[in-house]
């Protein structure tokens, strides 16, 4: 008997795929009117911990930081914002429309206290990055050692 090694990224690549084939065929069997509607759509970020807080990046070609809002209610984090469709070429007839638009939003629970009054946002090259900074009481001391 042959062992073979369990892939979890292998099964996780068959998922997506089966999940891209089937918004594919119901895409093409909807109204051509229907395939232009605005969805809303789930914003993947990227959380990072370091000793003082927390690093969340988000990608977000496109859309001007004056549509984003950016909340904090007890360690919920809520990130919304909105891509515009471009509306000078909403007349043309399209075979094929990939890139999203619309609404978005995205909540993570931070899972320790932080300081609400110190959160960083900076938008660059489409990338949207917030510090959230851990709240004194949380964060992890140095304890010096006497000898004697």
């Amino acid at each position: 008997m042959t062992l073979v090694r369990w892939n979890p990224t292998r099964t996780m690549s068959l998922f997506n795929e089966f999940e891209r084939m089937f918004d594919e065929a119901f895409n093409m069997m909807s109204l051509p009117q229907m395939r232009t509607l605005p969805q809303m759509w789930q914003l993947a970020l990227d959380v990072a911990e370091t000793d003082d807080g927390f690093i969340v990046k988000a990608s977000v070609p496109g859309v001007n930081p004056d549509d984003l809002e950016i909340t904090l209610e007890n360690n919920l984090l809520t990130i919304k914002g909105e891509l515009k469709e471009d509306q000078e070429i909403n007349q043309e007839q399209y075979h094929l429309r990939e890139r999203r638009y619309g609404t978005f939003s995205r909540s993570i629970t931070l899972p320790v206290a932080v300081n609400s009054e110190e959160i960083e946002a900076t938008y660059e090259n489409g990338v949207l990055r917030v510090f959230v900074p851990k709240a004194e009481e949380v964060k992890p001391k140095r304890i010096s050692i006497k000898a004697k």
